[in-house]
């Protein structure tokens, strides 16, 4: 089963996300409005990973699902990003499982139950 939906201004070449736990909105449809992701994550269960502060401001006044990790981290090279996710990852699950929003800075991370 998929758990995470890796929104697409995210890229596909992070080798932590390479599993049956993630799918990616560009393999379903690029062209998805936020309101269509967050529909198709809810719908199924998924915790949207993302960039878009658009979903960090609408699971606040939201319930899940879905849950939300919001990438904080500004413009990283791939080599950068790929480093930086791997270093964290663990700390993200850990904290995705209880929170709905999970905010992600390049020097903490930070959860909204």
């Amino acid at each position: 089963m998929k758990r995470f939906l890796i929104d697409a201004n995210l890229p596909r070449g992070v080798p932590i996300w390479q599993s049956d736990l993630f799918l990616f909105v560009a393999d379903i449809d690029p062209a998805w409005s936020d309101s269509e992701i967050w529909n198709y994550a809810k719908l199924n269960g998924h915790t949207i990973v993302t960039k878009d502060a658009d979903f960090s401001n609408r699971i606040i006044v939201s319930e899940p699902p879905p849950n939300v990790v919001h990438l904080r981290i500004g413009n990283l090279k791939l080599a950068e990003l790929i480093a930086f996710v791997t270093l964290q990852w663990n700390g993200i699950l850990a904290q995705s499982a209880s929170h709905k929003l999970v905010q992600v800075y390049r020097d903490r991370v930070e959860s909204i139950a």
